[in-house]
């Protein structure tokens, strides 16, 4: 008995050695040296069994790894798998301001409840050399100079900057009859349309998307598969199928001569209006063929190049003509005195600054 409880004690002793040796913890970092402000990435890899339950050490960006060593950034480093094991790695982000080497002490992580640690590294923060035996070579200040102030210099700024506020004020006006004229629409304006097969085939996407098909709410679904065909049929052929029942749609349908899909559309209404009023329950690949079907007749009855722009053209009276005539020189008049402000403007600052300096 002794003999026994000797043996299976080794045995577990043996599977908990095997279990433990699986798991490793490994730290590397890019570069064991950097200047001050640079960053470097730490990376810490763990290597365990399948499934293994790992807990990393709660570090933050904006807190400090050790004294001196900021943590700017911990993000998730790759995922592999090794052997029968995974392999699972953490990337930190790291800087520091202050010249020191820092030791960096191994990461603790925890392996299904069991604590391991990572190899320790080091971090070595250097600063950039100055130069102070050559204290020639930096320049001091400029001295405050003490320029004359003549008139003859500055009179010629002074009545461009008049001329200039002059012409600011014409074109404050100018601007301020323009605003209170009446708006006149001389421009050739594009209209673009919308098909009825291509706003009906994007309400199908819309339902696909949802996947309402797929829903519990069959009523919902069949509501919105009806109502952008009903939409479809009254652009499409011209009659007010919103406002008409199924089988009158498909009356109205045969009496135009479409015939194409008259079957298949009328199965999908008939099954639409037993699960919205009799609350009748349909399978998933039912659904889908309604949708399908939906689909087929939209392509199957859609009209082929037809416009999707539309030309407006306005119509003006000879006073809305003579107005606009007006707009326009009151807008090129205002182009030409904007153009001849900047142009003053810049020369005025630059002038100023070459008597300044």
């Amino acid at each position: 008995m002794y003999f026994r409880y000797l043996l299976l004690s080794m045995c577990c002793l043996l599977l908990g050695v095997k279990s433990s040796a699986q798991v490793s913890v490994e730290a590397k970092i890019d570069s064991i040296s950097i200047l001050v402000g640079e960053q470097t990435n730490l990376e810490v890899a763990v290597t365990a069994r399948k499934g293994a339950k790992i807990v990393w050490p709660n570090i933050k960006p904006s807190h400090y790894l050790v004294p001196g060593v900021e943590i700017i950034d911990v993000a998730d480093g790759d995922t592999s798998e090794v052997d029968n094991n995974v392999r699972i790695s953490k990337r930190i982000t790291l800087t520091s301001f202050d010249e020191k080497l820092y030791p960096i002490p191994g990461m603790k992580v925890k392996v299904d409840g069991k604590p391991y640690e990572a190899n320790q590294l080091a971090l070595k923060v250097m600063t950039i050399d100055v130069d102070t035996l050559h204290p020639n070579q930096f320049y001091p200040p400029k001295t405050v100079q003490n320029n004359p102030f003549l008139w003859s210099e500055w009179s010629g700024l002074f009545w461009m900057s008049v001329l200039v506020l002059a012409l600011m004020g014409g074109i404050f006006y100018l601007y301020i009859r323009l605003r209170e004229n009446k708006p006149i629409i001389a421009k050739i304006r594009i209209v673009k349309k919308v098909l009825p097969h291509q706003r009906a085939l994007s309400a199908m996407e819309k339902i696909k998307a949802e996947h309402l098909e797929r829903s519990d709410d069959q009523k919902t679904y069949y509501t919105q598969l009806t109502d952008a065909l009903r939409q479809y049929i009254n652009e499409r052929f011209g009659f007010n199928a919103m406002e008409m029942t199924s089988s009158e749609i498909i009356e109205r349908l045969r009496q135009n001569g479409d015939k194409k899909m008259i079957g298949e559309l009328k199965e999908l209404f008939e099954t639409a209006d037993l699960v919205k009023f009799a609350k009748y329950s349909t399978l998933i690949n039912e659904n889908d063929l309604n949708l399908v079907n939906a689909i087929n007749f939209i392509d199957q009855t859609k009209l082929e190049n037809v416009p999707t722009e539309e030309r407006v053209v306005p119509q003006l009276s000879q006073e809305d003509k003579r107005t606009k005539n007006t707009r326009r020189a009151i807008k090129w008049l205002l182009a030409l005195s904007s153009t001849l402000v900047i142009v003053l403007l810049a020369y005025i600052i630059y002038s100023a600054i070459q008597l300044i300096s």
